[in-house]
Protein backbone atom coordinates (compact mmCIF):
# COMPACT_ATOMS: atom_id res chain seq x y z
CA UNK A 1 0.00 0.00 0.00
CA UNK A 2 1.03 3.62 -0.50
CA UNK A 3 2.66 5.19 2.55
CA UNK A 4 0.60 8.09 3.83
CA UNK A 5 2.23 10.98 5.69
CA UNK A 6 0.47 13.73 7.56
CA UNK A 7 1.33 17.43 7.75
CA UNK A 8 -0.27 20.54 9.27
CA UNK A 9 -0.54 23.84 7.43
CA UNK A 10 -1.35 27.16 9.12
CA UNK A 11 -3.86 28.94 6.88
CA UNK A 12 -4.57 32.67 7.21
CA UNK A 13 -7.19 34.81 5.51
CA UNK A 14 -10.13 32.42 5.80
CA UNK A 15 -13.30 34.31 6.68
CA UNK A 16 -16.14 31.80 6.55
CA UNK A 17 -17.17 28.26 5.78
CA UNK A 18 -17.13 28.86 2.02
CA UNK A 19 -13.36 29.53 2.18
CA UNK A 20 -12.94 26.19 3.92
CA UNK A 21 -15.02 24.42 1.30
CA UNK A 22 -13.06 26.16 -1.45
CA UNK A 23 -9.68 24.99 -0.09
CA UNK A 24 -10.89 21.46 0.59
CA UNK A 25 -12.56 21.08 -2.82
CA UNK A 26 -9.56 22.32 -4.79
CA UNK A 27 -6.92 20.39 -2.88
CA UNK A 28 -8.79 17.09 -3.06
CA UNK A 29 -8.44 17.21 -6.85
CA UNK A 30 -4.64 17.32 -6.66
CA UNK A 31 -2.52 14.21 -7.18
CA UNK A 32 -0.97 12.67 -4.09
CA UNK A 33 -3.37 14.28 -1.63
CA UNK A 34 -5.25 11.62 0.24
CA UNK A 35 -7.49 13.76 2.43
CA UNK A 36 -7.66 17.29 3.79
CA UNK A 37 -9.43 18.68 6.82
CA UNK A 38 -9.54 22.43 7.42
CA UNK A 39 -10.45 23.92 10.81
CA UNK A 40 -11.75 27.44 10.30
CA UNK A 41 -11.48 28.47 13.96
CA UNK A 42 -7.98 27.18 14.55
CA UNK A 43 -6.85 28.30 11.09
CA UNK A 44 -5.26 24.91 10.50
CA UNK A 45 -5.37 22.36 7.72
CA UNK A 46 -4.53 18.73 8.37
CA UNK A 47 -3.39 17.08 5.15
CA UNK A 48 -2.73 13.38 4.57
CA UNK A 49 -0.58 12.96 1.49
CA UNK A 50 1.65 10.54 -0.40
CA UNK A 51 5.27 11.72 0.06
CA UNK A 52 6.32 9.98 -3.18
CA UNK A 53 4.09 12.33 -5.20
CA UNK A 54 3.92 15.62 -3.31
CA UNK A 55 5.63 17.37 -0.37
CA UNK A 56 4.31 19.80 2.28
CA UNK A 57 5.85 22.96 0.74
CA UNK A 58 4.01 22.25 -2.52
CA UNK A 59 0.75 21.77 -0.58
CA UNK A 60 1.20 25.17 1.10
CA UNK A 61 1.90 26.67 -2.36
CA UNK A 62 -1.37 25.22 -3.69
CA UNK A 63 -3.30 26.90 -0.85
CA UNK A 64 -1.48 30.18 -1.52
CA UNK A 65 -2.53 30.06 -5.17
CA UNK A 66 -6.15 30.06 -3.98
CA UNK A 67 -5.49 33.45 -2.36
CA UNK A 68 -4.84 32.50 1.27
CA UNK A 69 -1.71 32.74 3.37
CA UNK A 70 -0.20 29.33 4.12
CA UNK A 71 2.84 28.11 6.05
CA UNK A 72 3.79 24.54 6.86
CA UNK A 73 3.85 23.93 10.62
CA UNK A 74 7.01 22.04 11.54
CA UNK A 75 6.90 19.27 14.18
CA UNK A 76 3.27 19.95 14.88
CA UNK A 77 2.39 16.30 15.16
CA UNK A 78 -0.43 15.04 17.32
CA UNK A 79 0.98 17.38 19.97
CA UNK A 80 3.05 16.14 22.90
CA UNK A 81 1.26 15.31 26.09
CA UNK A 82 2.15 17.55 29.02
CA UNK A 83 1.87 16.36 32.59
CA UNK A 84 2.11 18.41 35.79
CA UNK A 85 2.59 16.36 38.95
CA UNK A 86 3.04 17.00 42.64
CA UNK A 87 5.73 14.70 43.99
CA UNK A 88 5.95 14.13 47.75
CA UNK A 89 8.78 12.53 49.68
CA UNK A 90 11.75 14.17 47.96
CA UNK A 91 14.43 15.16 50.47
CA UNK A 92 17.40 16.44 48.47
CA UNK A 93 18.84 17.01 45.00
CA UNK A 94 19.77 13.36 44.57
CA UNK A 95 16.07 12.41 44.75
CA UNK A 96 15.40 14.92 41.98
CA UNK A 97 18.20 13.50 39.88
CA UNK A 98 16.99 9.94 40.49
CA UNK A 99 13.46 10.78 39.27
CA UNK A 100 14.66 12.79 36.26
CA UNK A 101 17.20 10.24 35.05
CA UNK A 102 14.81 7.31 35.48
CA UNK A 103 12.05 9.12 33.60
CA UNK A 104 14.34 10.25 30.78
CA UNK A 105 15.39 6.61 30.23
CA UNK A 106 11.73 5.61 30.04
CA UNK A 107 10.53 5.08 26.48
CA UNK A 108 8.20 7.89 25.32
CA UNK A 109 9.25 10.57 27.82
CA UNK A 110 10.60 13.55 25.85
CA UNK A 111 11.43 15.98 28.63
CA UNK A 112 11.28 16.06 32.37
CA UNK A 113 12.08 18.63 35.03
CA UNK A 114 11.52 18.26 38.76
CA UNK A 115 11.66 21.19 41.20
CA UNK A 116 12.57 20.30 44.75
CA UNK A 117 11.40 23.61 46.22
CA UNK A 118 7.85 23.42 44.88
CA UNK A 119 7.59 19.59 44.82
CA UNK A 120 6.47 19.77 41.22
CA UNK A 121 7.38 17.74 38.18
CA UNK A 122 6.84 18.92 34.61
CA UNK A 123 6.88 16.14 32.03
CA UNK A 124 6.44 16.06 28.26
CA UNK A 125 5.66 12.72 26.71
CA UNK A 126 4.62 11.11 23.46
CA UNK A 127 1.01 9.96 23.88
CA UNK A 128 1.49 7.26 21.24
CA UNK A 129 4.11 5.54 23.39
CA UNK A 130 3.29 6.27 27.02
CA UNK A 131 0.58 7.86 29.18
CA UNK A 132 0.24 9.74 32.45
CA UNK A 133 -0.56 6.65 34.51
CA UNK A 134 2.63 4.93 33.34
CA UNK A 135 4.68 7.99 34.31
CA UNK A 136 3.07 8.10 37.76
CA UNK A 137 3.74 4.39 38.20
CA UNK A 138 7.44 4.87 37.38
CA UNK A 139 7.73 7.56 40.07
CA UNK A 140 5.80 5.43 42.58
CA UNK A 141 8.16 2.51 41.92
CA UNK A 142 11.04 4.78 42.93
CA UNK A 143 9.36 5.19 46.32
CA UNK A 144 7.72 8.64 46.07
CA UNK A 145 4.06 9.49 46.34
CA UNK A 146 2.69 11.53 43.49
CA UNK A 147 -0.56 13.08 42.37
CA UNK A 148 -1.87 15.31 39.61
CA UNK A 149 -1.75 19.07 40.02
CA UNK A 150 -5.40 19.88 40.63
CA UNK A 151 -6.78 21.85 37.73
CA UNK A 152 -9.28 24.55 38.59
CA UNK A 153 -12.40 23.21 36.90
CA UNK A 154 -14.70 25.79 38.45
CA UNK A 155 -13.78 28.41 35.83
CA UNK A 156 -13.55 31.11 38.50
CA UNK A 157 -11.62 33.39 36.15
CA UNK A 158 -14.78 33.65 34.08
CA UNK A 159 -16.75 35.18 36.92
CA UNK A 160 -17.68 38.81 36.41
CA UNK A 161 -20.01 39.04 39.41
CA UNK A 162 -17.65 41.17 41.49
CA UNK A 163 -17.05 43.73 38.73
CA UNK A 164 -20.76 43.83 37.97
CA UNK A 165 -21.48 44.56 41.63
CA UNK A 166 -18.76 47.19 41.81
CA UNK A 167 -19.87 49.16 38.75
CA UNK A 168 -23.52 48.86 39.70
CA UNK A 169 -22.69 50.38 43.09
CA UNK A 170 -20.69 53.13 41.39
CA UNK A 171 -23.60 53.86 39.08
CA UNK A 172 -26.22 53.94 41.84
CA UNK A 173 -24.13 56.26 44.05
CA UNK A 174 -23.52 58.65 41.15
CA UNK A 175 -27.17 58.54 40.12
CA UNK A 176 -28.51 59.26 43.62
CA UNK A 177 -26.41 62.43 43.79
CA UNK A 178 -26.77 63.35 40.15
CA UNK A 179 -30.58 63.66 40.14
CA UNK A 180 -30.75 66.51 42.72
CA UNK A 181 -27.93 68.35 40.97
CA UNK A 182 -29.82 68.05 37.69
CA UNK A 183 -33.01 69.25 39.39
CA UNK A 184 -31.22 72.31 40.77
CA UNK A 185 -29.80 73.09 37.35
CA UNK A 186 -33.13 72.84 35.57
CA UNK A 187 -34.82 74.94 38.27
CA UNK A 188 -32.14 77.61 37.82
CA UNK A 189 -32.58 77.60 34.05
CA UNK A 190 -36.36 77.98 34.28
CA UNK A 191 -36.07 80.81 36.82
CA UNK A 192 -33.44 82.51 34.69
CA UNK A 193 -35.60 82.45 31.59
CA UNK A 194 -38.58 83.81 33.55
CA UNK A 195 -36.35 86.58 34.83
CA UNK A 196 -35.12 87.56 31.42
CA UNK A 197 -38.72 87.59 30.16
CA UNK A 198 -39.72 89.85 33.03
CA UNK A 199 -36.79 92.01 32.17
CA UNK A 200 -37.80 92.20 28.52
CA UNK A 201 -41.40 93.12 29.34
CA UNK A 202 -40.92 95.66 32.07
CA UNK A 203 -37.66 97.32 31.01
CA UNK A 204 -36.44 97.18 34.59
CA UNK A 205 -33.25 98.87 35.60
CA UNK A 206 -30.39 96.56 36.37
CA UNK A 207 -30.69 97.38 40.09
CA UNK A 208 -34.25 96.09 40.24
CA UNK A 209 -33.10 93.08 38.21
CA UNK A 210 -30.43 92.39 40.85
CA UNK A 211 -33.05 92.63 43.59
CA UNK A 212 -35.29 90.15 41.81
CA UNK A 213 -32.36 87.85 41.14
CA UNK A 214 -31.21 87.68 44.73
CA UNK A 215 -34.76 87.12 45.92
CA UNK A 216 -34.62 83.62 44.42
CA UNK A 217 -34.20 81.02 47.16
CA UNK A 218 -31.27 79.28 45.52
CA UNK A 219 -29.36 82.46 44.89
CA UNK A 220 -29.67 83.41 48.56
CA UNK A 221 -26.18 83.83 50.00
CA UNK A 222 -25.35 81.81 53.09
CA UNK A 223 -22.03 83.62 53.33
CA UNK A 224 -20.92 86.46 51.07
CA UNK A 225 -20.13 84.85 47.70
CA UNK A 226 -21.55 81.43 48.65
CA UNK A 227 -25.06 80.85 47.36
CA UNK A 228 -27.39 78.04 48.45
CA UNK A 229 -27.28 76.65 44.92
CA UNK A 230 -23.50 76.42 44.81
CA UNK A 231 -23.30 75.11 48.36
CA UNK A 232 -25.81 72.33 47.69
CA UNK A 233 -24.15 71.42 44.40
CA UNK A 234 -20.79 71.24 46.17
CA UNK A 235 -22.18 68.99 48.91
CA UNK A 236 -23.77 66.65 46.36
CA UNK A 237 -20.66 66.59 44.21
CA UNK A 238 -18.15 65.53 46.88
CA UNK A 239 -19.55 62.01 47.51
CA UNK A 240 -19.77 61.35 43.78
CA UNK A 241 -16.19 62.47 43.27
CA UNK A 242 -15.06 60.17 46.11
CA UNK A 243 -17.32 57.09 45.90
CA UNK A 244 -18.46 57.21 42.29
CA UNK A 245 -15.01 58.06 40.99
CA UNK A 246 -12.99 55.79 43.27
CA UNK A 247 -12.33 53.04 40.70
CA UNK A 248 -11.59 55.57 37.99
CA UNK A 249 -8.91 57.20 40.14
CA UNK A 250 -7.28 53.83 40.87
CA UNK A 251 -7.29 52.79 37.20
CA UNK A 252 -6.05 56.20 36.06
CA UNK A 253 -3.15 56.24 38.50
CA UNK A 254 -2.14 52.75 37.34
CA UNK A 255 -2.27 53.85 33.71
CA UNK A 256 -0.18 56.96 34.35
CA UNK A 257 2.39 54.94 36.29
CA UNK A 258 2.93 52.90 33.12
CA UNK A 259 3.09 56.03 30.97
CA UNK A 260 -0.09 55.28 29.12
CA UNK A 261 -3.25 57.33 29.01
CA UNK A 262 -6.59 55.57 28.84
CA UNK A 263 -10.19 56.61 29.12
CA UNK A 264 -10.02 56.60 32.91
CA UNK A 265 -7.36 59.30 32.76
CA UNK A 266 -9.67 61.49 30.68
CA UNK A 267 -12.61 60.97 33.01
CA UNK A 268 -10.49 61.77 36.06
CA UNK A 269 -8.96 64.82 34.37
CA UNK A 270 -12.27 66.26 33.24
CA UNK A 271 -14.09 65.69 36.53
CA UNK A 272 -11.21 66.78 38.76
CA UNK A 273 -10.57 69.95 36.79
CA UNK A 274 -14.26 70.85 36.71
CA UNK A 275 -14.55 70.14 40.42
CA UNK A 276 -11.37 71.95 41.50
CA UNK A 277 -12.00 74.94 39.22
CA UNK A 278 -15.51 75.36 40.65
CA UNK A 279 -14.20 74.95 44.18
CA UNK A 280 -11.43 77.54 43.69
CA UNK A 281 -13.84 80.01 42.09
CA UNK A 282 -16.14 79.64 45.10
CA UNK A 283 -13.28 80.33 47.49
CA UNK A 284 -12.25 83.40 45.46
CA UNK A 285 -15.83 84.69 45.47
CA UNK A 286 -16.04 84.21 49.23
CA UNK A 287 -12.72 85.96 49.74
CA UNK A 288 -13.91 88.88 47.60
CA UNK A 289 -17.30 88.81 49.41
CA UNK A 290 -18.79 88.96 45.93
CA UNK A 291 -22.36 90.20 45.52
CA UNK A 292 -22.87 88.05 42.46
CA UNK A 293 -22.62 84.29 42.59
CA UNK A 294 -19.93 82.77 40.34
CA UNK A 295 -20.77 80.26 37.61
CA UNK A 296 -19.65 76.79 38.73
CA UNK A 297 -19.39 73.40 37.05
CA UNK A 298 -20.44 71.14 39.91
CA UNK A 299 -22.97 69.51 37.59
CA UNK A 300 -20.29 68.04 35.32
CA UNK A 301 -18.67 65.28 37.45
CA UNK A 302 -21.89 63.54 38.62
CA UNK A 303 -23.28 63.48 35.08
CA UNK A 304 -20.10 62.06 33.61
CA UNK A 305 -19.73 59.42 36.29
CA UNK A 306 -23.35 58.36 35.86
CA UNK A 307 -23.03 57.77 32.13
CA UNK A 308 -19.66 56.11 32.25
CA UNK A 309 -20.31 53.82 35.21
CA UNK A 310 -23.60 52.82 33.55
CA UNK A 311 -21.61 51.95 30.42
CA UNK A 312 -19.07 49.88 32.36
CA UNK A 313 -21.76 48.09 34.28
CA UNK A 314 -23.59 47.06 31.09
CA UNK A 315 -20.29 46.02 29.50
CA UNK A 316 -19.49 43.67 32.39
CA UNK A 317 -23.02 42.24 32.34
CA UNK A 318 -22.53 41.43 28.65
CA UNK A 319 -19.11 39.88 29.31
CA UNK A 320 -20.64 37.85 32.11
CA UNK A 321 -23.15 36.41 29.65
CA UNK A 322 -20.52 35.09 27.23
CA UNK A 323 -18.37 33.79 30.04
CA UNK A 324 -21.36 32.04 31.54
CA UNK A 325 -21.70 30.05 28.32
CA UNK A 326 -18.03 29.05 28.65
CA UNK A 327 -18.40 28.11 32.29
CA UNK A 328 -21.38 25.91 31.36
CA UNK A 329 -19.30 24.20 28.68
CA UNK A 330 -16.47 23.58 31.12
CA UNK A 331 -18.90 22.13 33.64
CA UNK A 332 -19.95 19.47 31.10
CA UNK A 333 -16.59 17.75 31.48
CA UNK A 334 -16.59 14.58 33.55
CA UNK A 335 -14.12 14.59 36.43
CA UNK A 336 -13.59 10.86 36.85
CA UNK A 337 -13.43 7.80 34.63
CA UNK A 338 -13.76 4.08 35.31
CA UNK A 339 -10.93 2.20 33.62
CA UNK A 340 -11.28 -1.53 33.18
CA UNK A 341 -8.84 -4.33 32.35
CA UNK A 342 -10.16 -6.92 29.94
CA UNK A 343 -9.11 -10.53 29.75
CA UNK A 344 -9.60 -12.86 26.78
CA UNK A 345 -13.10 -12.70 25.25
CA UNK A 346 -13.60 -9.23 26.81
CA UNK A 347 -13.99 -10.63 30.32
CA UNK A 348 -13.83 -7.89 32.98
CA UNK A 349 -10.81 -8.58 35.17
CA UNK A 350 -10.69 -5.40 37.25
CA UNK A 351 -11.83 -1.79 37.24
CA UNK A 352 -10.60 1.36 38.94
CA UNK A 353 -11.75 4.97 39.29
CA UNK A 354 -9.17 7.49 38.10
CA UNK A 355 -9.04 11.22 37.48
CA UNK A 356 -10.12 11.98 33.92
CA UNK A 357 -6.70 13.54 33.17
CA UNK A 358 -5.08 10.15 33.79
CA UNK A 359 -6.96 8.38 31.00
CA UNK A 360 -4.54 7.36 28.24
CA UNK A 361 -5.05 6.64 24.61
CA UNK A 362 -6.15 3.07 24.07
CA UNK A 363 -7.54 2.67 27.60
CA UNK A 364 -10.78 0.77 27.94
CA UNK A 365 -13.31 2.95 29.78
CA UNK A 366 -16.60 1.69 31.17
CA UNK A 367 -19.56 4.09 31.08
CA UNK A 368 -22.62 3.14 33.13
CA UNK A 369 -26.19 4.23 32.28
CA UNK A 370 -26.66 7.91 33.22
CA UNK A 371 -22.92 8.47 33.24
CA UNK A 372 -20.99 11.05 31.21
CA UNK A 373 -18.41 10.00 28.67
CA UNK A 374 -15.08 11.20 30.08
CA UNK A 375 -13.18 11.07 26.75
CA UNK A 376 -13.77 10.72 23.03
CA UNK A 377 -13.64 7.11 22.00
CA UNK A 378 -14.94 4.16 20.01
CA UNK A 379 -17.45 1.65 21.36
CA UNK A 380 -16.04 -1.87 21.84
CA UNK A 381 -18.91 -3.60 23.54
CA UNK A 382 -22.50 -2.85 24.50
CA UNK A 383 -25.52 -1.14 22.99
CA UNK A 384 -27.02 2.10 24.23
CA UNK A 385 -28.71 5.35 23.38
CA UNK A 386 -26.61 8.46 23.94
CA UNK A 387 -27.75 12.04 24.42
CA UNK A 388 -25.29 14.20 22.47
CA UNK A 389 -27.44 17.33 22.45
CA UNK A 390 -24.93 19.25 24.58
CA UNK A 391 -22.35 18.99 21.83
CA UNK A 392 -24.19 18.50 18.53
CA UNK A 393 -27.56 20.03 19.31
CA UNK A 394 -29.20 16.77 18.19
CA UNK A 395 -32.29 16.48 20.39
CA UNK A 396 -32.96 12.77 19.79
CA UNK A 397 -30.72 10.22 21.51
CA UNK A 398 -28.30 8.52 19.14
CA UNK A 399 -27.93 4.74 18.98
CA UNK A 400 -24.42 3.47 19.76
CA UNK A 401 -23.16 0.00 18.96
CA UNK A 402 -19.63 -1.42 18.67
CA UNK A 403 -17.57 0.60 16.20
CA UNK A 404 -19.45 3.89 16.72
CA UNK A 405 -17.65 6.94 18.02
CA UNK A 406 -18.70 8.72 21.20
CA UNK A 407 -18.04 12.31 22.29
CA UNK A 408 -16.77 13.38 25.70
CA UNK A 409 -19.40 15.27 27.69
CA UNK A 410 -22.36 13.48 26.16
CA UNK A 411 -24.61 11.41 28.42
CA UNK A 412 -25.12 7.64 28.25
CA UNK A 413 -28.75 6.69 28.68
CA UNK A 414 -29.85 3.09 29.05
CA UNK A 415 -27.10 0.56 28.39
CA UNK A 416 -23.62 0.05 29.80
CA UNK A 417 -20.83 0.65 27.26
CA UNK A 418 -17.15 -0.19 27.04
CA UNK A 419 -15.22 2.31 24.95
CA UNK A 420 -11.64 2.54 23.79
CA UNK A 421 -10.22 6.06 24.32
CA UNK A 422 -9.12 7.78 21.09
CA UNK A 423 -8.79 11.41 22.20
CA UNK A 424 -7.95 12.33 25.78
CA UNK A 425 -7.11 15.44 27.80
CA UNK A 426 -6.83 18.56 25.69
CA UNK A 427 -7.63 16.70 22.46
CA UNK A 428 -11.25 15.85 23.24
CA UNK A 429 -13.93 17.62 21.24
CA UNK A 430 -15.17 19.40 24.35
CA UNK A 431 -11.72 20.73 25.33
CA UNK A 432 -11.24 21.96 21.78
CA UNK A 433 -14.59 23.78 21.85
CA UNK A 434 -13.73 25.39 25.19
CA UNK A 435 -10.33 26.39 23.83
CA UNK A 436 -11.87 27.92 20.70
CA UNK A 437 -14.42 29.91 22.69
CA UNK A 438 -11.65 31.17 24.98
CA UNK A 439 -9.49 32.12 22.01
CA UNK A 440 -12.41 33.84 20.33
CA UNK A 441 -12.96 35.91 23.45
CA UNK A 442 -9.32 36.90 23.82
CA UNK A 443 -8.51 37.58 20.18
CA UNK A 444 -9.34 40.99 18.79
CA UNK A 445 -10.77 41.98 15.46
CA UNK A 446 -8.26 44.00 13.38
CA UNK A 447 -10.48 47.09 13.58
CA UNK A 448 -10.45 46.71 17.36
CA UNK A 449 -6.65 46.60 17.43
CA UNK A 450 -6.62 49.74 15.32
CA UNK A 451 -9.06 51.44 17.70
CA UNK A 452 -6.89 50.47 20.65
CA UNK A 453 -3.86 51.93 18.94
CA UNK A 454 -5.74 55.14 18.21
CA UNK A 455 -7.06 55.47 21.72
CA UNK A 456 -3.47 55.54 22.91
CA UNK A 457 -3.04 58.82 21.02
CA UNK A 458 -6.61 59.97 21.59
CA UNK A 459 -6.27 61.01 25.24
CA UNK A 460 -3.08 63.09 24.92
CA UNK A 461 -4.59 64.64 21.78
CA UNK A 462 -7.77 65.72 23.61
CA UNK A 463 -5.81 67.13 26.54
CA UNK A 464 -3.64 69.09 24.10
CA UNK A 465 -6.72 70.40 22.27
CA UNK A 466 -8.32 71.60 25.49
CA UNK A 467 -5.13 73.39 26.55
CA UNK A 468 -4.95 75.05 23.13
CA UNK A 469 -8.61 76.07 23.53
CA UNK A 470 -7.84 77.63 26.90
CA UNK A 471 -4.98 79.78 25.64
CA UNK A 472 -6.66 80.61 22.34
CA UNK A 473 -9.68 82.10 24.13
CA UNK A 474 -7.51 84.01 26.58
CA UNK A 475 -5.59 85.54 23.68
CA UNK A 476 -8.75 86.28 21.68
CA UNK A 477 -10.30 87.87 24.76
CA UNK A 478 -7.41 90.23 25.41
CA UNK A 479 -7.18 91.13 21.73
CA UNK A 480 -10.87 91.67 21.09
CA UNK A 481 -13.07 91.53 24.18
CA UNK A 482 -16.29 91.89 22.19
CA UNK A 483 -16.10 88.38 20.76
CA UNK A 484 -16.06 86.88 24.25
CA UNK A 485 -18.83 89.22 25.30
CA UNK A 486 -20.94 88.03 22.41
CA UNK A 487 -20.62 84.31 23.32
CA UNK A 488 -20.42 84.51 27.09
CA UNK A 489 -24.03 85.36 27.82
CA UNK A 490 -25.30 86.18 31.25
CA UNK A 491 -21.95 87.14 32.72
CA UNK A 492 -22.07 89.91 35.24
CA UNK A 493 -21.05 93.44 34.36
CA UNK A 494 -19.58 94.05 37.80
CA UNK A 495 -16.56 91.72 37.40
CA UNK A 496 -13.41 92.72 35.56
CA UNK A 497 -12.94 91.96 31.87
CA UNK A 498 -9.88 89.82 32.63
CA UNK A 499 -11.87 87.57 34.93
CA UNK A 500 -14.64 87.22 32.38
CA UNK A 501 -12.13 86.17 29.75
CA UNK A 502 -10.41 83.62 31.98
CA UNK A 503 -13.73 82.15 33.13
CA UNK A 504 -14.95 81.82 29.58
CA UNK A 505 -11.66 80.22 28.46
CA UNK A 506 -11.90 77.70 31.29
CA UNK A 507 -15.48 76.91 30.44
CA UNK A 508 -14.54 76.25 26.82
CA UNK A 509 -11.57 74.04 27.65
CA UNK A 510 -13.40 71.99 30.30
CA UNK A 511 -16.21 71.48 27.80
CA UNK A 512 -13.72 70.04 25.31
CA UNK A 513 -12.42 67.61 27.94
CA UNK A 514 -15.88 66.50 29.01
CA UNK A 515 -17.28 66.06 25.53
CA UNK A 516 -14.47 63.65 24.64
CA UNK A 517 -15.11 61.53 27.70
CA UNK A 518 -16.59 58.27 26.59
CA UNK A 519 -13.55 57.46 24.44
CA UNK A 520 -15.55 54.90 22.53
CA UNK A 521 -17.93 57.61 21.38
CA UNK A 522 -15.10 59.98 20.56
CA UNK A 523 -13.32 57.34 18.52
CA UNK A 524 -16.49 56.23 16.83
Amino acid sequence: SKTISKCYVQVTGMTCASCVANIERNLRREDGIHSILVALMAGKAEVRYNPAVIHPAAIAELIRELGFGATVLENCGEGDGILELVVRGMTCASCVHKIESTLMKTNGVLYCSVALATNKAHIKYDPEAIGPRDVIQVIKDLGFTTSLVKKDRSASHLDHKQEIRQWKRSFVVSLVFCIPVMGLMIYMMVMDSQLSEAHAHHNMSSEEMEALHSSMVLEYQLLPGLSVMNFLSFLLCVPVQVFGGWHFYIQASRALRHNTANMDVLVVLATSIAFLYSFVILLVAMAEKAKVNPVTFFDTPPMLFVFISLGRWLEHVAKGKTSEALARLISLQATEATIVTLGPDNVLLSEEQVDVDLVQRGDIVKVVPGGKFPVDGRVIEGHSMVDESLITGEAMPVTKKPGNTVIAGSINQNGSLLISATHVGADTTLSQIVKLVEEAQTSKAPIQQFADKLSGYFVPFIVAVSVVTLFAWIIIGFVDFEIVEKYFLGYNKSISAAEVIIRFAFQASITVLCIACPCSLGLA
